[in-house]
């Protein structure tokens, strides 16, 4: 039998993720997006930064992010269910532009935002060479689709769950960074500076996740990286 957890889990994920599957797959969306709950955030109400990019790029998004979904996820059945971040996407299908988020969970559940370093080299070592998401990145780009590697937020100085995670978070971005540089086809767009000291607006009543405001500005900032990156949108 499945564990009643797991059986939860799995529930929520088919339900954020089978609307939007069915709404657009006559669609054909040429641009995908996987990840954690950064990108997830607001779906249910079509204000996720996915459905932001939508907007401002005039055409489908197709969001497969799932919330609390990691990099390194060792459970096989919710893993292939999409909390593994690599198993949302699918090497048969084909897309121009895929935007991926994830890592804060692997930090904030996997390691506490302390002594992180091996989970992080796990992740995406110093030179940007090897890594989980090294693999994940190659699988993509060998389908011909360009990626970009979102950050995250950070806190608007004041108390937050997420403040001691501040260093892990420049440390792996500056890695993400990294890793941009290698390829034409992929990049890192930070969005470390976008929320201003004291300015709560930016964050959701748990001051972890964005709010509505974020992720429309958000998705505008990727919908333009993609613009500038892409003359053909």
């Amino acid at each position: 039998m499945i564990p009643r957890f797991l059986f939860v889990i799995l529930c929520f994920a088919l339900w954020g993720l089978a609307p939007h599957q069915a709404a657009q797959a006559q669609e054909k969306p040429k641009i995908l997006a996987i990840g954690d709950s950064l990108m997830a955030w607001h779906r249910i109400d079509d204000k996720s930064i996915a459905d932001s990019i939508a907007a401002s790029l005039g055409e489908p998004v197709l969001n497969r992010a799932i919330s609390g979904a990691r990099i390194i996820y060792g459970l096989p059945l919710t893993g292939a269910m999409g909390l593994r971040i690599s198993n949302q996407f699918r090497d048969r299908e084909r897309y121009d532009w895929v935007i991926i988020t994830g890592g804060g969970n692997d930090f904030m559940l996997g390691c506490g935002c302390a002594r992180c370093d091996r989970r992080m080299n796990k992740m995406l070592t110093a030179d940007a060479k090897q890594g989980d998401i090294v693999s994940l990145v190659a699988r993509i780009r060998q389908t011909g689709a360009r990626v970009v590697y979102l950050g995250y937020l950070r806190s608007p100085d004041m108390d937050s769950p997420i403040e001691s995670c501040k260093d892990e978070g420049d440390a792996f971005e500056a890695r993400l960074a990294e890793l941009a540089k290698r390829d034409k086809g992929v990049f890192f767009h930070s969005i470390a500076d976008l929320v201003p000291s004291g300015d709560r607006s930016f964050h959701g009543l748990d001051m972890i996740h964005p709010s509505r405001k974020a992720s429309k500005i958000i998705g505008q900032q990727v919908a333009a990286l993609i613009k500038r990156a892409d003359s053909g949108r």
